[in-house]
C-alpha cells in the first residue's frame, strides 16, 4: 500500500504568520521538519500541502528547494486539499503530520504506521491525539484514503470542511478508531511554534541539540529539557 505522508502548511496557520519558515542556522524550521520525516522508513512519498494564497508562494518555494512535492488548495476547504492531494498522489493510506511540529520524532511516524498495519483493517483511523499523552507538535493521524473520500463526498458543513480529521472519525465510527498512547503522560509539553516562546525552543534544540545529533528522538528533547 502506498503510504503518503501529507504536511500540512499555512503561514498564517499560528498568531505569528510565517514562523514555520524563520531560520535556525540559516535553514527554515519547514526544511528541519521535512528532514526529519524523510528518516521514516515507513512512509513511500511526502507531500507539503498548502493554500493558494500567494502569502502561501514562500512555503512551495522551500520545499521544491528540497526537492519535496507540493499540492495547493483551498485555504479554509482543508479536507476537500488533503482529499485532492491524496488522489493527486495515488494514497492509499494517508500519513497527516503539521508544519507547527517539527521535532515529530519519525521513529514515532513508524510506530504509528505500523500499528495502522497491524490493525488494518479492522481499525481505518490511528491517531496520538484523541487521548493526549505526547508532548503537542508530536501529533500524528493515519488513515485510509478511502475514509478520507467518504468523509469529504459526505461533509456539509463549513466546520467538517476546515477540520481534516473529526469527520473522517465520526464517519467510521468507533469501533474502527484506534489511540496510541505514550507509558508517561507528557501532554505537558508545548513543542510547537504558535508562540514566540515555541520558536525560541525550536532555536534551542536545533542550535545545541541538532549539530552533533540531527536524527535526535523525543527521548532526547526531553533530556535536553532536564539537563538545561
Amino acid at each position: 500500500m502506498n503510504v503518503v505522508a501529507i504536511i500540512q502548511a499555512q503561514l498564517e496557520e499560528t498568531a505569528y504568520p510565517g514562523m514555520i519558515l524563520n531560520k535556525v542556522n540559516g535553514k527554515p524550521l519547514l526544511a528541519y521538519l521535512i528532514e526529519r520525516v524523510r528518516r521514516s522508513k515507513r512512509i513511500n512519498q511526502l507531500v507539503v500541502s498548502t493554500s493558494i494564497k500567494e502569502s502561501d508562494d514562500a512555503i512551495v518555494h522551500c520545499s521544491k528547494k528540497l526537492n519535496v512535492e507540493t499540492f495547493r488548495g483551498s485555504k479554509k476547504d482543508v479536507l476537500g486539499r488533503f482529499y485532492e492531494t491524496g488522489r493527486k498522489y495515488k494514497a492509499d493510506v494517508v500519513v497527516r503530520l503539521s508544519a507547527r511540529g517539527p521535532l515529530i520524532d519519525p521513529a514515532i511516524i513508524d510506530h504509528a504506521v505500523e500499528m495502522f498495519f497491524q490493525q488494518y483493517p479492522n481499525r481505518l483511523y490511528v491517531s496520538n491525539t484523541l487521548q493526549r499523552t505526547y508532548p503537542k507538535g508530536m501529533d500524528i493521524e493515519i488513515f485510509t484514503y478511502e475514509s478520507l473520500k467518504d468523509a469529504y463526498m459526505n461533509a456539509s458543513s463549513s466546520h467538517d470542511f476546515e477540520q481534516v480529521t473529526p469527520f473522517i472519525v465520526k464517519r467510521v465510527g468507533e469501533t474502527a478508531v484506534a489511540k496510541f498512547v505514550h507509558d508517561q503522560d507528557l501532554s505537558h509539553h508545548d513543542w510547537t511554534v504558535d508562540t514566540m516562546e515555541g520558536f525560541t525552543f525550536m532555536k534551542a534544540i536545533f542550535e545545541r541539540v541538532h549539530p552533533s545529533n540531527p536524527a535526535f528522538s523525543m527521548e532526547d528533547v526531553l533530556t535536553f529539557i532536564e539537563n538545561d
